[in-house]
């Protein structure tokens, strides 16, 4: 089950991607089958590869500065 913040961080990844990257669309949130504590944000692919490798290198960008900031909040409190 997805929480709030989650709910909150993966709207703002996705809102982030589809600036850059307007022909995306949003599919779902599912779980990871190697790790069910880890959740696979669902999203449709570009059609050209370079492209697809763009995105998901920009989407890479931004979940790792959710990640950098979190564990900041979490070290500093």
């Amino acid at each position: 089950m997805i929480n709030f913040k989650q709910e909150e961080l993966i709207e703002e990844v996705v809102n982030h991607v589809k600036e850059k990257f307007p022909e995306v669309r949003f599919i779902g949130v599912s779980e990871s089958p190697e790790d069910p504590e880890s959740l696979w944000i669902r999203i449709t692919a570009p059609e050209d590869e370079d492209r697809e490798s763009e995105l998901n290198d920009y989407a890479c960008d931004k979940t790792m500065d959710i990640i950098y900031y979190w564990i900041t909040a979490i070290i500093c409190w």
